[in-house]
This record gives C-alpha cells, structure tokens and sequence, in this order.
C-alpha cells in the first residue's frame, strides 16, 4: 500500500516537474529577440522579363479516320505495319468468347490456323507485315441504319 501511494506522489512531482520545465522554455522562447529580416532578392538568382516573350504552339491533335484508328488498335508499337504477332495477340479475348462452355475443346492452336490463315490473306506481297493499305482489306462492310427510327 505505500508502494502505491509513493509511486502517485512521484509521478504527480514529475508532472509538476515537467509542466514547471515546458512553462520556462516558453518564457525563454518568448523572450527571443526576432530573426533578421532577409534580403528581398537573394544574390546568385538570375531574374528575366519576360513580358514580351511567348513559348511555342501547343501541339494539335489530328483527327484520325475510322480506318486509321482500326488499324492502331492493332499496331502497338505505331510502326505503321502489323506484324503477326501483334495481330494474334488481340485475338485471345475472341477466343475466350468462342469457348463458350469453358471446356477448352477449341484448342488456341485451331484458333491461331484461322487467323493466321486471314493475316496471310490480308498480307498481299508476303512480308508478314501489314502496312495500311493490306490491313485495309478487312475492313468490314459498314452497317445499314434504316433511314427512320417507326
């Protein structure tokens, strides 16, 4: 039990200890004369008018046709030209929608003959390369929209 009482009057004469030493640092602190007020333009800084300066252009976005946009969805490095990979890497999502049961009975490799097959169409001189021209080829036919909405 004195353990008890001794250890509350020590830590009550550390509070007071500890609030008696934040209240001097404040009166010290108070007490402090003001820093130096700083030159309004510090030396070594270079300073230009630019009042009569203007930056370049900002660039214009160009418009693509629908054909050129068709074709960069394929091109992923915007070389201008699709190689065979880029074209069968965009295929497995269709592949994926073609296996409807998730049983993998159509194999990727059926798959790739197919559209391995329609890039060799497509790749008219044979370089297993396809600038926009050949990719033109396969594009599909537009829609018909009927004239009204009756």
């Amino acid at each position: 039990m004195n353990r008890l009482i001794l250890g509350g009057f020590l830590a009550l004469v550390l509070v007071g200890l500890g609030l008696f030493w934040m209240q001097g640092r404040a009166e010290v602190e108070a007490g402090a004369p003001p820093p130096e007020p700083q030159d309004e333009t510090p030396e070594g800084l270079p300073s230009a008018d630019v009042g009569d300066m203007t930056g370049p252009a900002p660039p214009e976005a160009s418009e693509l046709t629908r054909e050129q946009v068709r074709f960069f969805r394929y091109d992923r490095n915007r070389d201008l030209r699709i190689t065979r990979e880029e074209m069968l890497s965009t295929r497995t999502s269709g592949f994926r929608a073609l296996d409807t049961d998730g049983n993998n009975l159509l194999t990727f490799e059926e798959w790739a003959v197919t559209t391995s097959n329609r890039f060799a169409e497509m790749d008219g001189n044979g370089d297993n390369e396809l600038n926009q021209a050949e990719f033109a080829t396969s594009a599909p036919a537009p829609r018909r929209t009927p004239a009204c909405r009756c």
